[in-house]
């Protein structure tokens, strides 16, 4: 259950958020109903709610996907969904981008090279995605599945370093441990301290923005030594996201789909789920 709060810190929170566009909070505040099932008399509490916006990501002028998504982070977002949709091969194909905020939503304007957007309009398709629905709207069977990009080969965390993030990676869920309602992705080193993080009601966004984040910040060596940890279940557009950007290893609190393994095992991707204090499965390691 999320932590019930003061109107004083439910301002402190929303004051706090990083990266948050002006006109929008990933929180919002409603007074709440609260029975505990003994009493009969039921009390009014202020609760943080999380926020979920439409958001168009559009490409030079033409709109490409609807995603619902939290109003944070949002250049890491544009910039990781580029990449991870591959939409753009390199940063520096993505030559400006501006957040514009509307009654309805969230446009997000990003000007792209040439030819990443006559690619685009080739495989055109038009998503008006569920909360992170990464396939909504594809529009043939043939571009559901892209061939994976294969990763460098790196040894599999060992435990003790994925017990480490584990016991951590709460720490960097300030909007789940508030709201109990957003997925979490965060960059792990060699030895399970967790060095970014971020969040979403989506668990493609939260994914998406930790690409971007770390691609601005250290361009193609962001996920050279390292995994990633993800508070959801492995999908596999989740493993198809990560190795686009040449992450090695994820490791995943829930199941994976048998179709993640068989992607995860193609690019050559260390995949481990149901990871929990004491235990975790690896997927794609033969005993």
């Amino acid at each position: 259950m999320p932590n019930r709060l003061s109107k004083a810190e439910l301002a402190a929170v929303r004051s706090s958020a990083v990266d948050t566009h002006p006109s929008f909070s990933p929180v919002s505040e409603k007074r709440v109903t609260v029975r505990d099932g003994i009493q009969t008399a039921p009390t009014a509490e202020w609760d943080l709610i999380a926020e979920e916006i439409p958001m168009a990501m559009v490409y030079n002028g033409v709109s490409h996907a609807v995603m619902m998504a939290s109003p944070s982070d949002l250049e890491d977002f544009a910039l990781g969904f580029s990449l991870s949709e591959g939409i753009v091969q390199q940063p520096d194909q993505l030559f400006s981008l501006e957040v514009i905020p509307s009654a309805e939503g969230i446009s997000i304007e990003m000007h792209i090279a040439g030819e990443c957007f006559t690619r685009l309009q080739q495989q055109r398709r038009n998503m008006a995605g569920r909360t992170g629905c990464g396939l909504c709207g594809t529009e043939s069977l043939a571009h559901v599945i892209r061939s994976i990009t294969p990763v460098a080969a790196q040894p599999l965390p060992a435990a003790a370093v994925i017990q480490r993030a584990l016991r951590n990676l709460s720490q960097h869920q300030p909007l789940q441990l508030q709201t109990g309602a957003t997925h979490g992705a965060a960059w792990c080193d060699a030895e399970g301290h967790i060095l970014q993080a971020r969040e979403d009601v989506g668990r493609h966004n939260a994914l998406d923005k930790l690409i971007g984040a770390r691609i601005r910040e250290f361009g193609a060596q962001g996920f050279s030594t390292g995994f990633v940890l993800i508070s959801s279940r492995a999908s596999f557009e989740m493993v198809q996201k990560s190795a686009s950007v040449g992450i090695s290893s994820l490791v995943a609190v829930s199941a994976p789909t048998a179709l993640a393994i068989r992607e995860a095992r193609k690019s050559g991707m260390n995949l481990v789920g149901f990871a929990r204090p004491g235990r975790y499965v690896i997927y794609t390691q033969d005993v």
